[in-house]
């Protein structure tokens, strides 16, 4: 077996270094699509143009993008979005820590594509399959939590999924106090401060 000294005298193996290597190209090769991901959004205004802008240069700086330890760790972490969606109403759950109407969603996981956690999120906090209206997301943001969980940052990738009120929906009751269905012009106002920018710009891309 190939044994390596590092630099401050502790012994690794040549197995070890080569996973560790792969590990950190894995990591990069990830980084890089999730900057293409949200380099494919096309910004709705002024302030989702700025928000590109600027989470282009985070992920660039190197710095952490997943969330690595609860409930905050690090203070500025990925989200995946997904609005359930069925003509024109939208899905919004209950939020037990939010204490908000907000449409379902997960943290991003090291090394899992944002679209990847949407597949994932909606099976354990719906119990459906994803069925993405748009392969690419629509909408980026950034906020400041609040609720039970407030202070952190959440960076936010908003996908639309298909979504169907006829069926019966088995929610993650640790998650969620429930779900309801809301008409596009009825929607709560204890939500995301950025909702309202997404039904304007999914039904505009819509019609």
């Amino acid at each position: 077996m190939c044994i390596l000294r590092t630099r401050n005298g502790d012994l690794i193996n040549g197995y070890t270094l080569l996973k560790t290597r792969l590990c950190i190209n894995e990591n990069e090769i990830m980084r890089e699509q999730i900057r293409s991901e949200i380099e494919s959004i096309r910004p709705l205004d002024s302030i989702e143009d700025e928000t590109i802008s600027k989470v282009i240069a985070w992920i660039d700086s190197g710095a952490e993008l997943c969330r690595i330890e609860k409930p905050a760790t690090p203070n500025k972490h990925l989200v995946s979005y997904f609005v359930v969606i069925d003509g024109e109403y939208l899905l919004l759950v209950d939020h037990i820590n939010a204490e908000k109407w907000l449409p379902t969603g997960g943290h991003v996981e090291k090394g899992e594509h944002p679209r990847n956690t949407v597949e994932r999120e909606v099976y354990e906090e719906l119990k459906i399959n994803a069925e993405f209206l748009y392969e690419k997301p629509l909408l980026l943001t950034s906020t400041e939590t609040v609720g039970k969980t407030a202070g952190h940052t959440d960076i936010s990738i908003w996908y639309a999924l298909k979504g169907d009120r006829a069926s019966s929906l088995t929610i993650d009751k640790s998650e969620f106090h429930e779900a309801r269905w809301f008409h596009r012009s009825q929607i709560p106002a204890n939500t995301d401060p950025h909702l309202m920018r997404f039904v304007e710009k999914f039904y505009g891309e819509s019609t």
